[in-house]
């Protein structure tokens, strides 16, 4: 496995995100960089494709000042983590390796998780190998496939577009993700992380590693249907914040709420004016709302 890492001078000079790195070795040589802030209960966040923990630099802040240690790591492949360079090298089964690798050596317990696309898929599949870990969950535009979903158009686009695209710009995609209009800084920002397209192995790839029904050539549905079933006698709290100008994730919120017993009789919210990235267009409200569900339980 040849292994790339951002030059550090990519970094310099971001727009809010005046964090510390931190970095855990998650399998040999093979290093996961992540945000860790403030001290008190603890709040995983979890990214998806192809951002970082850029991501939640609105959030961060506010979660710290109302008391929590606040973690959010960068998947491998992304962010100021390491980058592995070829396709082959990245599968569902390696993300959820070096994430319980993280979660393992940093001894992290009684987590709140908060978890949006592909942090989701991972975070989901963690939780229904140990939710002994887990405090509550926070659901926000992801959802975790099983026998019976199958992909959408929406999606069937995105992957395409993944695949063929000649120019993979991660700050474009989340302008096409996003409701609003991100300004030239923020775009930057989101493309840091990737120098050239040697650094892009992981991000390209993301969208193919999602099973579906009918569409699972690494045999991951049958695990994702075991963690369905620890999901359907979750008794701890689940709440969904979902944006309502996600084409792709809209309606999945109602699923969680069908199906896991933890998210009865929660505030779950449909935030106005927000799209797929919606920790980038929404932190400040996702973050209180957050602050809220915890502080009640």
């Amino acid at each position: 496995m040849n292994i790339l890492t951002t030059p550090p001078s990519n970094f310099e000079g971001l727009m809010d995100y005046p964090f510390e790195p931190n970095y855990c070795e998650v399998a040999p040589e093979l290093k996961m960089h992540y945000v860790d802030e403030g001290a008190g209960p603890l709040i995983l966040l979890l990214h998806g494709e192809p951002s970082w923990s850029y991501l939640y630099r609105k959030m961060i802040p506010i979660l710290t000042k109302a008391g929590f240690r606040t973690i959010a790591p960068d998947l491998i492949g992304f962010g100021k983590s390491d980058k592995p360079d070829q396709p082959e090298d990245y599968s569902f089964k390696k993300h959820l390796e070096w994430l319980s690798a993280l979660i393992s050596k940093l001894q992290l317990t009684d987590i709140h998780l908060f978890c949006q696309d592909w942090g989701g898929l991972t975070g989901l599949r963690i939780v229904g190998e140990q939710q002994h870990l887990f405090a509550s969950i926070t659901a926000s535009n992801t959802m975790l496939p099983r026998t019976g979903i199958y992909a959408n158009e929406a999606f069937k686009q995105w992957r395409d577009f993944s695949q063929k695209t000649p120019h993979f710009s991660a700050g474009r995609i989340l302008q096409l993700g996003t409701f609003s209009t991100l300004s030239d800084e923020v775009m930057a920002a989101y493309d840091a992380p990737f120098p050239d397209d040697s650094y892009k192995a992981g991000a390209r790839v993301f969208p193919k590693l999602v099973p579906f029904d009918g569409e699972d050539p690494y045999n991951e549905i049958p695990n994702c249907d075991a963690a369905w079933k620890v999901l359907e006698a979750f008794n701890k709290p689940f709440l969904t914040l979902f944006g309502d100008s996600d084409p792709i994730m809209k309606g999945a919120e109602r699923f969680f709420q069908k199906v896991v017993p933890g998210a009865k009789e929660q505030n779950h919210q449909i935030i106005k004016d927000a799209g797929h990235f919606i920790q980038e267009e929404k932190g400040e409200e996702l973050a209180a709302a957050l602050v809220k569900f915890i502080n009640s339980l």
